[in-house]
């Protein structure tokens, strides 16, 4: 009953932190299993378990991506006899499915401050419910949710400008 409930925004919570429909699959059955894995220790937000699956969500994804990141770079170290190319089909399918800008500014912050934006920007809770779950005080959570909106404000502007547009308005100060 809990999975058919919250299946579609646990997904969309994992795809938004993956990129990738079948790695944010996983992600999200990860977190379904880590709820009943740990049901005795779930912690509810206003009589909902959707919090807490979510900011399990973003655990997890963090541990796939950390995991997958040494996974390339071992591979990365092994001699190659030709390059793989990159199936155009799929990217397409990213490209259209999520505005890469976002995920990438989604990137710049850290784990607790990227679950807590989370919960109150995309899921809609208040700033208050998502201290609890987080274990935050209000106040904290104030400050935290603000200092994300201003670095994801700065990172999509960064990312509008681009890197030769950076160095010729560095150049006119």
């Amino acid at each position: 009953m809990l999975f058919d409930r919250h299946r579609d925004r646990v997904f969309r919570h994992a795809y938004r932190i993956c990129g990738d429909r079948s790695a944010s699959e996983d992600v999200m059955a990860t977190a379904f299993l880590e709820l009943w894995r740990l049901r005795q220790k779930v912690i509810l937000v206003e009589q909902s378990i959707l919090p807490w699956l979510l900011a399990t969500t973003t655990n997890v994804a963090r541990n796939t991506q950390r995991a997958s990141r040494r996974y390339r770079k071992m591979l990365d170290s092994l001699p190659r006899q030709e390059e793989a190319s990159i199936d155009s089909g799929e990217l397409a399918y990213l490209q259209s499915a999520l505005d890469k800008n976002v995920i990438d500014a989604l990137k710049c912050l850290g784990t607790t401050d990227l679950q807590l934006f989370s919960l109150v920007a995309f899921e809609g809770y208040t700033v208050a419910a998502a201290a609890g779950l987080l274990k935050l005080t209000p106040s904290a959570a104030k400050s935290r949710m603000h200092r994300a909106r201003m670095l994801m404000k700065s990172a999509l502007k960064q990312q509008q400008r681009g890197p030769g547009q950076l160095a010729m308005e560095g150049e006119r100060s």
